[in-house]
């Protein structure tokens, strides 16, 4: 029984889909019962836990021959003592559980203890939930292909990709499909002891190459726009985000442009297959469907 965390999230959710086109039987942690039921049509298993609940993870690691855990993306308050409370309690279920593969998502950069904000949570649980199975791989992903969603409607709107990288700076970016692959892929497999396995895409892309893949999708020009560091603050804000998540994010962006944001050599380099217009392909449709 392979066990997934966060199937409702971007990545949990496409590694349980890749473990179940292969055949797998799959079990998907959700917070709420009525979470999980458009997977329980689709014929896998559904349990209930949070994240921060020892006794409930442990319930819904029982059985399973492989899981897959995830420190999910802040919302509100403070994004390291957050951190502190999932680790220890997925640290302490998965011992509980006798789990004898794990599989974590993380982050390039995450060899980084500083200076990468956002980040920095990753580097945290990566110490927390090390050695805490047998075997054990922490998924570094690069930068989410589908982060850009959430400007999506302003490239159809106005023509314009509003962006807090540089445009012309090119890091890993990877699509959200390669990852659910990568995970399952690791999931399936035997090993023993601790693999650092990097993840990218076919290559790495710039926010201007994004600009052009969305141009190419929409048939008209789109152009990347950065966003003055002065400004972002405010921009994040407007979104809702706290205070602390706001500096957390802002600080991952600043660690990007320094450089930390970068693969450590020693580590296992992956690259996906899915193209960045594919990609973005998947990013317009879903905005449609949604408008």
């Amino acid at each position: 029984m392979h066990v997934v965390f966060g199937a409702n999230g971007r990545a949990g959710g496409e590694t349980a889909r890749a473990l179940m086109s292969g055949g797998e039987p799959v079990r998907v942690v959700v917070r709420r019962p009525e979470q999980g039921k458009a997977w329980a049509a689709l014929g896998t298993e559904v349990a209930v836990a949070s994240l921060d609940n020892a006794e409930q993870v442990a319930a819904a690691l029982k059985g399973a021959t492989a899981a897959f855990l995830l420190n999910p993306p802040p919302v509100a308050g403070d994004p390291f003592g957050r951190t502190a409370e999932i680790g220890a309690a997925l640290a302490q279920a998965v011992r509980r559980a006798d789990l004898s593969r794990s599989v974590i998502l993380s982050s390039i950069g995450a060899q980084h203890e500083t200076d990468t904000g956002v980040i920095a949570t990753l580097h945290q649980i990566e110490a927390m939930l090390a050695g805490t199975a047998p075997a054990t791989a922490f998924l570094r992903s690069g930068y989410f292909v589908e982060t850009w969603s959430e400007v999506a409607g302003v490239c159809v709107s106005e023509g314009v990709l509003p962006s807090f990288l540089e445009p012309d700076r090119k890091i890993p970016m990877v699509s959200t499909a390669d990852v659910g692959r990568a995970a399952a892929r690791l999931m399936s497999q035997n090993w023993a002891g601790t693999r650092i396995v990097e993840l990218a895409g076919p290559e790495d892309w710039s926010a201007s190459d994004v600009a052009a893949a969305f141009a190419k999708v929409l048939g008209r020009p789109v152009e990347p726009v950065l966003v003055p560091p002065e400004q972002r603050e405010a921009v994040l804000a407007e979104a809702g985000l706290s205070t602390e998540v706001t500096a957390a994010l802002l600080g991952m962006y600043e660690g990007i442009a320094n450089g930390r944001f970068a693969r450590q050599a020693g580590t296992e380099h992956w690259r996906g297959t899915t193209s960045l217009t594919a990609a973005v392909e998947r990013i317009v449709k879903q905005l449609r469907a949604d408008t």
